[in-house]
């Protein structure tokens, strides 16, 4: 897969434990293989996010997990259950990986192909107010 990198969110990769790295890594393929025109970047200083007309998600590494941020104002739906917290987050849901874990690729790249859809549709804020 090719996609534009940012090299900051590689350094933000790359400081992390092996494990984690390999987490961050295959959401961040899958991210950018869901649509081509996502782009990587840092916000809040070092934390990755990846847009599209909008957040679709950001990663954050926490000591024994890493977090991705789902930012789609809790209305997409989450037939397979991977959502781990932030049920009731009125701006982004999390699913959290640990060590071992494997990603329910299917499950998280339908996640973000709606959430990008939605983005396009004018973003889950707006979404919400019209239905």
């Amino acid at each position: 897969m090719s996609y534009v990198v940012d090299p900051r969110v590689d350094v933000y990769i790359d400081a992390l434990p092996p494990w984690q790295q390999s987490i961050c890594q295959e959401v961040r393929e899958l991210v950018h293989s869901v649509d081509d025109e996502v782009v990587e970047t840092i916000k809040r200083t070092v934390q990755p996010y990846f847009v599209l007309q909008g957040n679709i998600c950001a990663l954050l590494a926490a000591k024994d997990h890493v977090n991705v941020f789902m930012y789609d104002g809790g209305i997409v739906p989450d037939p397979e259950g991977i959502i781990t917290a932030g049920h009731t987050n009125k701006t982004a849901r999390t699913v959290a990986f640990r060590e071992g874990e494997q990603i329910n690729k299917a499950a998280l790249g339908e996640m973000f192909r709606q959430i990008i859809a939605n983005n396009r549709a004018g973003g889950w804020r707006r979404l919400k107010q019209s239905s």
